[in-house]
């Protein structure tokens, strides 16, 4: 079964939808891809640092129609008009931007030490990596194994939580491991979320101002200064 298609930029897509759309978060996340919680937190992230919207109905994956639809009923799953540019132009492995290649290793390693119910199969096809690098990582013989850092590869832009969240649960039943949703964590995770995408905005204003990147730390304290801010 092919892999269901979303918009090109799926967060930016769901910014413009919850600002101007009465859609629900079950409908923008389907239609985006992502985890509801990924677009409780755009929609509750602040003006300050908002993340710049994209009309799917301009770039041509959604139509007006459809969109009326989905607002007329909070049950129905509205659908791209057409896949987007790049999806029809590639195939293969998953493509990740040379800037993030980097964080991959930390990734895998993240998968590894959290869900060990999940297999090198699945991580490769997950990260779009080679299950080499992944023995390499388990065996602790990768090349730079003393400097890796186990992180969350949805925080990494190396998948979406969607994705994560139904690898996570596939293996898990597949081992017998019970997962009932734990409601403290989630709300630890959309507070998490909130925090990344401030971030982000923040490192990203601040290289269009200056033309040099910023430091993660430093982008969290210059946007916990402007949500002080009278």
């Amino acid at each position: 079964m092919a892999a269901p298609i979303h918009p090109l930029m799926p967060h930016a897509t769901a910014a413009w939808l919850v600002d101007n759309s009465a859609l629900t978060f079950d409908q923008i996340a389907n239609y985006c891809g992502l985890h509801v919680l990924e677009v409780q937190a755009i929609a509750d992230d602040t003006a300050a640092t908002k993340l710049a919207g994209r009309d799917p109905i301009r770039s041509g994956e959604l139509t007006q129609e459809e969109l009326n639809r989905g607002q007329a009923d909070p049950d129905y799953a509205i659908k791209l008009a057409r896949q987007p540019e790049q999806s029809r132009r590639t195939t293969g492995p998953r493509y990740t931007p040379v800037s993030k290649r980097q964080d991959k290793p930390d990734g895998i390693l993240w998968i590894i030490k959290n869900h060990p119910e999940i297999s090198d199969n699945q991580i490769s096809k997950l990260i779009g990596t080679t299950k080499t690098t992944i023995a390499a990582i388990r065996d602790k013989s990768h090349w730079n194994y003393a400097n890796l850092q186990p992180r969350d590869p949805v925080t990494l832009g190396l998948t979406s939580q969607r994705e994560m969240d139904a690898l996570v649960s596939a293996a898990a039943k597949k081992a017998g491991i019970d997962i009932s949703p734990d409601l403290g964590k989630l709300g630890e995770d959309r507070a998490a979320l909130i925090e990344q995408l401030q971030a982000e905005r923040v490192a990203a204003a601040h290289i269009a101002e200056h033309g040099v990147p910023v430091e993660p730390n430093t982008a969290l304290e210059r946007g916990e200064a402007l949500f002080k801010r009278p």
